[in-house]
């Protein structure tokens, strides 16, 4: 199963990416696939104890290709709210609060999953979904490095430097 998460992971992250590319919807975009991995973990939680394998993968296809997919819009919607500051600045915030986050979760749902089963351990990662969809959508979506490039477009050819 685990490979089928990397797999869908990795689709997920270019079709995501392609979407974003396209639409440049980044706060919407950003929510709908996170509200995508909270229903794809809820389901998970519910479909684990019923044991259908082909259920299972399917499920966890889907898991991996929203979370995974998730990645590449939460890097460019930090990119995008926290302009001008160097996009490698957000990122590397990013990547290290992920770091951070995967340790406690890890030893948090590996403690519940011990003491209180899958389902425990489960669940305590769904809430964590839920509650990380909501403080999303209270997310101003200033677009600032997408107006910041817009702006040389705005301007007349008489507004432009010319070479010399």
């Amino acid at each position: 199963m685990g490979l089928t998460i990397v797999i869908s992971g990795m689709v997920g992250s270019v079709v995501c990416g392609i979407l974003l590319d396209k639409t440049h919807r980044f706060k919407e975009t950003t929510l709908g696939v996170y509200l995508l991995s909270t229903l794809g973990m809820i389901t998970f939680t519910i479909v684990l104890p019923y044991g259908n394998i082909l259920s299972m993968f399917f499920v966890s296809s889907l898991l991996g290709f929203f979370m995974t997919g998730y990645l590449p819009l939460g890097f460019e919607f930090a990119a995008e709210i926290t302009y001008p500051e160097a996009e490698a600045t957000s990122s590397g915030f990013l990547n290290a609060s992920a770091q951070v986050f995967g340790i406690i979760f890890t030893a948090g749902s590996g403690a519940l999953l011990e003491q209180f089963g899958d389902k425990a351990s489960n669940i305590s990662l769904s809430v964590s979904l839920v509650i990380g969809s909501i403080i999303t959508a209270f997310i101003k979506s200033d677009l600032r490095r997408y107006k910041a490039s817009q702006v040389p477009a705005i301007m007349s050819d008489s507004d432009k430097l010319s070479p010399c």
